[in-house]
């Protein structure tokens, strides 16, 4: 049966992302997790890693960070939307967790246009052809804006963490079933997932999903995750047209190497997976 902690601890970090700009002092989380105050805070930082306030602060910025990058919103009405009433504190805060101000985040994050990148002559990026044994999947759903599949992430983590499995799993993968430009952003689905070996028992409470196997073209990238758009564009648009070859008829997928809890931005290693017909 799930362990009633780790549901607590997912009431928690539902409210949190659902509520960044509310009441999120360790008295109300406590609250939300039905423990009292006194025991709350070391049975959270014992079994996420992390105490409520870094969790508090970290999930705010993430918000606050993909509004950025995402959307031409206000600065400061963005950072009021997650919490951060004084733009000074705000701007201290970001510069910790990201290593620049939120503006020059915007300006190095932002993906290129589609067409102003033709214009000018679109990125490379290397992509190898591989052949890919199939992959089984545990993790959760995610339905809405992809960049907000941080929240199934985060949900995820809570799971794992709280039933001490992250021995057991493998790569970190993201997979994104629609075309951001043919389905409204409501509706997108995506899913969340780390790679579990087959003789495991799927985790109670999670999903299991096979990726199949086969060639893969593989595009290695280094960088923020709001500009995988561009890399997205050179896959699709200049190299599938020049490989001779036809991607199956299955979703492509995202191989995190490193996440964003310990690595910079820019130093962020994502491949590529894109199935391609035999």
């Amino acid at each position: 049966m799930t362990n009633s902690y780790e549901k607590r601890l997912l009431r928690v970090i539902d409210h949190i992302h659902a509520n960044p700009a509310g009441d999120l002092s360790l008295d109300t989380l406590a609250d939300i997790a039905a423990m009292s105050r006194f025991h709350w805070h070391r049975v959270f930082r014992a079994m996420t890693g992390e105490t409520c306030a870094q969790a508090v602060r970290r999930i705010r910025l993430h918000l606050a960070a993909s509004e950025i990058v995402w959307t031409d919103g206000n600065i400061s009405a963005i950072a009021v939307s997650v919490g951060y009433g004084d733009r000074d504190s705000f701007d201290r805060a970001f510069a910790v967790q990201y290593g620049l101000s939120p503006a020059a985040f915007r300006r190095r994050g932002t993906p290129v246009p589609l067409v102003k990148s033709r214009k000018g002559g679109s990125a490379m990026f290397p992509v190898d052809i591989k052949s890919v044994p199939s992959r089984r999947l545990v993790g959760l759903p995610h339905r809405g804006a992809y960049f907000r599949i941080s929240e199934a992430f985060s949900r995820l983590d809570v799971m794992i963490a709280a039933r001490g499995l992250y021995p057991q799993l493998g790569a970190m993968i993201g997979v994104f079933y629609d075309d951001v430009s043919v389905v409204p952003e409501a509706e997108l689905q995506s899913f969340a997932a780390f790679e579990l070996a087959a003789d495991l028992a799927l985790p109670e409470g999670m999903e299991e999903r096979t990726l199949p196997g086969g060639d893969h073209a593989v595009l290695h990238y280094k960088g923020p995750y709001a500009r995988l758009p561009e890399a997205y564009d050179y896959l699709f648009g200049t190299w599938l047209a020049g490989s001779g070859r036809e991607p199956a008829d299955t979703a492509a997928y995202e191989v995190y190497l490193n996440t964003p809890l310990d690595t910079a931005p820019d130093d962020l290693l994502t491949q590529i997976h894109l199935p391609l017909r035999g």
